[in-house]
């Protein structure tokens, strides 16, 4: 027993920033693996699947180092008229982090917690702020989105069945 008990000992516990930072390297994987963002060109893009609820992607901004851009069904809240749920993410090229900034509209961190939070509770927000984005891009991928199913907003979808030049 005294055996098992050093061995848990020794085993290094991980803090909750760097919690935080896994989550942000585990989302980098996900949102590299789905669409690939930082080969894109800033505009708006659309993954469809077909099943009616399609995801737009915005890429706001592309620097050397990060992307910046915002993950959204195409539904509007009812109460702000914004789509809903979104989130804002900030793609860290060279840390391989990505780490979502925000996710509702006129809900940053500050109007959530306040302007001056003790840091863990910001570090809690800032966890389940990411936790629900990996949860999201995982969804995602199951449904099937990808680089495949990526087109830009203003671009006609791709038909389901080619017309048959044969049918009056």
């Amino acid at each position: 027993m005294a055996q098992a008990l050093s061995r848990i000992d020794r085993i290094p516990r991980l803090s909750r920033l760097g919690w935080l930072m896994g989550l942000y390297a585990e989302n980098y994987g996900h949102l590299v693996r789905l669409f690939a963002p930082q080969h894109l060109a800033a505009g708006s893009y659309v993954s469809s699947i077909g099943d009616g609820l399609d995801l737009r992607l915005d890429v706001i901004e592309c620097h050397r180092y990060t992307v910046e851009l915002r993950m959204t069904y195409d539904i509007c809240d009812p109460v702000t008229g914004e789509p809903d749920p979104s989130a804002y993410v900030r793609l860290y090229q060279d840390a391989r982090q990505v780490e979502a900034t925000h996710c509702y509209v006129g809900r940053r961190w500050q109007d959530v917690v306040g302007m001056y939070p003790p840091a863990d509770e910001l570090i809690s927000h800032r966890m389940r702020m990411n936790t629900f984005l990996g949860k999201w891009m995982e969804y995602l991928a199951e449904r099937g989105h990808g680089v495949a199913t990526l087109r830009l907003a203003d671009a006609p979808a791709v038909p389901k069945r080619l017309p048959n030049v044969l049918e009056h």
